[in-house]
């Protein structure tokens, strides 16, 4: 099977060596810059992988982006899948506003277990979690002590 070449034209080399050369980036950005101004120059995989200590379905996946996407898209993640935020910025609202609020009668603070029992009589909030309370806080910054 014949790989297709990289050639890079004027203004694509010019983009590459503008983006490796401005700011911070991160490593998979620069090794994907290498890779493409490799390719172009006519490195093998083979030579790509020993240069750059990369893997080679990186070389060939930049590759086939660079080819099917363009040169801008190549540089940049894909989105990852994950599992979708199950609260929304009102619920976390709640939550926070609940958290920074004056304590029950009788506490001198509110506790993660505290919190999850109030929140969970809240409407679309009843399968809340003491964990998921906590990362929701600790992303805010808000402290219970």
């Amino acid at each position: 099977m014949k790989r297709e070449q990289v050639k890079l034209s004027a203004s694509e080399l010019a983009f590459l060596r503008s983006f490796k050369s401005s700011g911070k980036r991160s490593q998979r950005e620069y090794d994907r810059v290498n890779i493409l101004l490799l390719l172009h120059k006519g490195k093998k995989d083979a030579e790509i992988v020993d240069v750059l200590e990369v893997e080679r379905t990186t070389v060939w996946r930049t590759r086939m982006r660079y080819l099917e996407e363009g040169v801008e898209k190549s540089l940049q993640e894909k989105e990852r899948s994950g599992q979708p935020s199950k609260y929304g910025p009102k619920q976390k609202a709640e939550i926070i506003a609940l958290a920074c609020s004056d304590p029950p009668s009788g506490r001198a603070r509110w506790t993660l277990e505290l919190l999850t029992e109030k929140v969970s009589l809240h409407k679309g909030l009843e399968s809340i979690n003491r964990e998921t309370i906590r990362l929701i806080l600790k992303k805010t910054n808000v402290s219970l002590g």
